[in-house]
């Protein structure tokens, strides 16, 4: 039965067989991978997944295309999650888990914290997303692509643009190229102490992108911080890399414990 694409959920489609073949192969799946499908949708990559692994997890908000893979893969060892992956509790499925989807681009940057704070448990992600997303997330300090999102993401893990893959390759067809991204647990660097805290400052910095830290986190360090941290007052919030910000939130730590 034809399913018509739900915009409420974002519906795009991968239909090109070759960027399917493509994407399985840089996912690499093994027979006991802990394999977790984010939107299977039609179930593209659901098939090639589920013969590769012993054991397939997906998770698709749609009542219809959950009933409809349900029916599909009966006969198949594929549990499916019928709900909404930002509220899903990754951790019934235990650790060591590869994430895998095309994601709802309307929702695609909550995904992402959603399996930021699941981190710890987590092997790899492979995401197909926006490609300005993409660019995004793996930017580097400096580059007028780095924000918030660079810093959340690439304090937890390191990420790379695998695979770039056009609009044709969908159904309906997206006005915007599409990438696929690499996550991988970063090794561990001096960690935040307060993590909110970290978020928090990381968000205050990148609020007005023009206006330097002297103004933008001005609530939080005078000039004697500054000259403490030896950050420059002047400079702005994408010219720090990721430890910067981690230097600069355990230095307001101790401060912000006491209000």
């Amino acid at each position: 039965m034809r399913h018509v694409p739900r915009k409420r959920f974002g519906q795009n489609f991968l239909t090109d067989a070759a960027v399917i073949d493509a994407i399985v192969a840089t996912i690499d799946p093994r027979p006991d991978d802990r394999m977790i499908e984010i939107g299977p949708g039609l179930g593209a990559l659901t098939r090639p997944l589920a013969a590769k692994v012993r054991h397939l997890n997906v998770i698709e908000i749609d009542r219809d295309l959950a009933a409809r893979l349900s029916r599909e893969f009966a006969s198949q060892d594929v549990t499916v999650h019928q709900g909404d992956v930002l509220e899903f509790d990754f951790s019934r499925l235990g650790p060591d888990l590869r994430i895998v989807g095309n994601l709802p681009y309307n929702i695609s940057t909550p995904v992402l914290f959603v399996l930021v704070r699941s981190a710890a448990l987590l092997r790899d992600i492979h995401v197909m997303l926006q490609k300005e997303v993409v660019d995004r997330m793996a930017a580097r300090p400096g580059s007028s692509a780095y924000g918030r999102l660079s810093v959340m993401l690439q304090y937890r893990f390191r990420i790379e643009s695998v695979l770039e893959v056009p609009a044709s390759a969908f159904e309906p067809v997206p006005q915007v190229a599409s990438a696929v991204a690499r996550l991988l647990p970063a090794a561990q660097r001096e960690p935040a102490h307060d993590e909110a805290l970290f978020a928090g400052i990381v968000t205050s910095a990148f609020s007005q992108r023009r206006k330097t830290l002297r103004n933008t986190l001005k609530h939080l360090l005078k000039n004697a911080d500054f000259e403490q941290l030896r950050i420059d007052p002047g400079a702005r919030a994408q010219e720090l890399a990721v430890a910067d910000f981690v230097r600069i939130a355990n230095h307001v730590a101790p401060a912000a414990a006491q209000e």
